[in-house]
C-alpha cells in the first residue's frame, strides 16, 4: 500500500464512512484536483510550493517563503524555520508562520536550539514526526504564553552537504501528522535547500561587492588629503556601516604596551569611547599585539574584554591593521548587546577590508610624508634666499648709510635721519633672521631651542591679541640661556603678553632678547597710551 493510499484510508474513515454512497453520479473518479475516491491530491500545491520557494533572491525573503508554503502544503497551523550556526550549533534565526504579532511578544523570546525539540533536531539533523510533543522526554523550555501545540513535524534543510536549518510544523488542521506529510515535507526541504543556496550565492556576491565598494571609497578618501585622524575616523565609519555594527573603533598600540581607542564612530556621539584604553596584561592584548584577529561571541561577558564600554556591546570582530609588517592598530566592530553573531562570510570580507584600509593609510601616511618634505624644502630654500640675498642687501645698506653718516662730522638733521634709517635696518634685519629661524622650525614639531619657544608663546598669542609680536634676538641666545633661566623668562613672557591682552588699544607688542657677557635679559613694549615696558631682570 502506498502513501497516498494509507492516508485515503485514514481520509475515508470515521466521518466520511459511507460518504460515496451518496454520489450518484456514477464515476469512480473526482473532478479536477481529485484523486480517484475523491479525495483531493496535494500534488498541486507541492508543485506550486517548489516554484515559489525559489522565485525571490533575497535571502531572508526566501525564507519566510519556504516556512509559510510548507505550513500551507502540509495543513499545518504553525511553522517554524530555525537558522542553523554550525559554528555554535545553535539557531541564530527563526521565521515563523501562524503566530500574530501579539502571541510572539507573549512568548517572549524565541527558542535557540540548545534545549527541546529544536534543539534535538539540531544535534540530530533527522525528520522527526510525534503525535504528541508534550509526551517526549526532549521536549522542555517551552514559554507560559506559547500556544498550545500537540503534533509536531521537523525535517533538516541541507544546502549541499551542509546542515542549514531545520523545519518545524505542529498543530496539523486536521488529525495528525502522516507519513505522507513527512514526504512531502521532505520533498519541500530539498527544494528550498537548492533555493536557499541560490540566495546566499546572491546574497554572498552583493555582500562583498559592498564591502569591496567601501574599500574603494576608503582608499579614495585617504589619498585625497585626509588628515591622520580623519583618515582613522573615515575606516572606522566605513567599517561599522559596511558590518552593521554598532560602533567602528579603531585602537592603536600605547607606549605602556596597552591599546587606545584614537578614533570612533558610532550613530550616537562616540566621545565616551575615543580614550578607552586596554591596560597592559590584557589577556586580549597577546592576539592584538601580534596582529591576529579576535572574534568575540559576547563582550560583555567575555573575560578578556576588560574596558568599562564592554557591557553595551555583544558580537564583535577585532581585525589588525597591518600593512607590510607594520602593525597601524587594530579595528574593532562590536554589534549591540543581544545582536546576531558574526557569520563566516563576515569574518572574511571584514578581514579583507581591514588588510585594504591598512595599506590605504599607509599609502595616505607615506603621501603626507611626501607633501610634508616638500613644505620643508620650499622653507629651507626660502630660508636660503632670505639669508643670502635679502639680509645681505640690507646688512650692506646698513653699512654704507652708517660710512655716510661717521663722514659727517657736525651733527645734523640730515645726521639724525641717517642715524634712525641704521636703526630701522638694524631691526629690520634682526626680524627677517627671526623669520629665517622659524621657517626652519618643523611646523608640527615642539621646537627644541629656547629660541623657538619664545616663537611658540609670541604665536600662540598672536591668535589672542589679532596681530603677531616683532621678536628680536640679539646674541648666542640659545648656547647662553639654561633651563631654569629659560623657564623663568619664558614665565614672564606669558604673563606680559597676557597683560597686553586684557588692555584695549594695543596693537603692536615687540619683544627683544639679548644675550651677552652680561647675561640674559628680555625687554617687551607696547604702542600703549601711555607704552607699557616690562624688563627682566628688572632695571634698577
Amino acid at each position: 500500500m502506498t502513501l497516498m493510499d494509507e492516508e485515503r484510508d485514514e481520509g475515508t474513515s470515521g466521518e466520511h464512512d459511507g460518504g460515496t454512497s451518496g454520489r450518484h453520479d456514477g464515476g469512480t473518479s473526482g473532478g479536477p484536483g481529485e484523486e480517484p475516491g475523491g479525495v483531493p491530491s496535494r500534488l498541486p500545491l507541492l508543485l506550486d510550493a517548489v516554484l515559489g520557494v525559489g522565485t525571490d533572491l533575497e535571502l531572508r525573503a526566501t525564507l519566510q517563503h519556504i516556512v509559510d508554503s510548507a505550513t500551507e502544503l502540509i495543513g499545518a497551523r504553525y511553522g517554524a524555520l530555525g537558522v542553523v550556526d554550525p559554528e555554535r550549533h545553535r539557531l541564530t534565526e527563526l521565521f515563523t508562520s501562524g503566530m500574530t504579532e501579539e502571541e510572539r511578544r507573549r512568548c517572549g523570546r524565541l527558542p535557540d536550539g540548545r534545549a527541546g525539540l529544536t534543539g534535538a533536531l539540531v544535534r540530530d539533523p533527522r525528520p522527526l514526526r510525534l503525535d504528541d510533543l508534550t509526551a517526549d522526554p526532549r521536549s522542555c523550555g517551552v514559554p507560559e504564553d506559547h500556544p498550545e501545540m500537540r503534533t509536531f513535524l521537523g525535517v533538516p534543510i541541507r544546502v549541499h552537504t551542509e546542515i542549514f536549518g531545520n523545519l518545524y510544523l505542529t498543530e496539523k488542521r486536521a488529525g495528525r501528522f502522516t507519513e505522507e506529510d513527512l514526504a512531502l515535507l521532505r520533498v519541500l526541504a530539498s527544494q528550498a535547500g537548492i533555493a536557499i543556496g541560490n540566495a546566499r550565492l546572491y546574497e554572498t556576491a552583493r555582500q562583498r561587492e559592498r564591502w569591496i565598494e567601501g574599500a574603494a571609497a576608503v582608499t579614495t578618501a585617504l589619498l585625497t588629503g585626509a588628515s591622520a585622524e580623519n583618515a582613522l575616523t573615515t575606516v572606522a565609519e566605513r567599517a561599522r556601516v559596511l558590518a552593521g555594527a554598532s560602533a567602528g573603533v579603531v585602537l592603536q598600540p600605547t607606549p605602556e604596551g596597552g591599546m587606545e581607542i584614537v578614533a570612533a564612530s558610532t550613530p550616537d556621539d562616540p566621545g565616551d569611547l575615543v580614550g578607552t584604553a586596554i591596560a597592559p596584561g590584557s589577556p586580549v592584548l597577546v592576539q592584538l599585539l601580534g596582529g591576529e584577529p579576535v572574534f568575540v561571541e559576547d563582550s560583555a561577558t567575555d573575560p578578556r574584554m576588560t574596558t568599562h564600554v564592554r557591557s553595551r556591546f555583544g558580537p564583535s570582530m577585532m581585525l589588525p591593521l597591518r600593512s607590510g609588517g607594520k602593525l597601524i592598530g587594530t579595528l574593532a566592530l562590536p554589534r549591540r548587546r543581544g545582536g546576531p553573531p558574526y557569520s563566516a562570510v563576515d569574518r572574511l570580507l571584514a578581514s579583507q577590508f581591514a588588510s585594504q584600509a591598512a595599506l590605504a593609510l599607509v599609502l595616505a601616511d607615506a603621501r603626507h610624508d611626501r607633501e610634508r618634505l616638500a613644505v620643508y624644502e620650499d622653507r629651507d630654500r626660502i630660508a636660503r634666499d632670505l639669508h643670502d640675498l635679502v639680509v645681505q642687501r640690507l646688512f650692506a645698506t646698513e653699512m654704507m648709510l652708517e660710512s655716510t653718516r661717521r663722514r659727517s662730522a657736525e651733527p645734523s638733521e640730515e645726521n639724525a635721519l641717517l642715524g634712525r634709517a641704521v636703526d630701522e635696518l638694524d631691526s629690520t634685519i634682526q626680524e627677517v633672521r627671526t623669520a629665517i629661524f622659524a621657517l626652519q622650525q618643523p611646523p608640527a614639531d615642539a621646537p627644541t631651542t629656547f629660541r623657538g619657544r619664545v616663537l611658540r608663546e609670541t604665536g600662540g598669542a598672536a591668535a589672542l591679541l589679532g596681530f603677531q609680536p616683532s621678536v628680536h634676538f640679539s646674541g648666542a641666545v640659545d648656547a647662553l640661556v639654561d633651563e631654569e633661566t629659560g623657564g623663568r623668562l619664558l614665565g614672564v613672557l606669558r604673563g606680559a603678553l597676557a597683560s597686553a591682552h586684557r588692555r584695549p588699544g594695543i596693537g603692536a607688542i615687540t619683544v627683544g632678547v639679548t644675550a651677552g657677557d652680561g647675561g640674559v635679559r628680555l625687554r617687551i613694549e607696547d604702542d600703549g597710551t601711555p607704552p607699557t615696558v616690562v624688563t627682566w631682570p628688572e632695571e634698577p
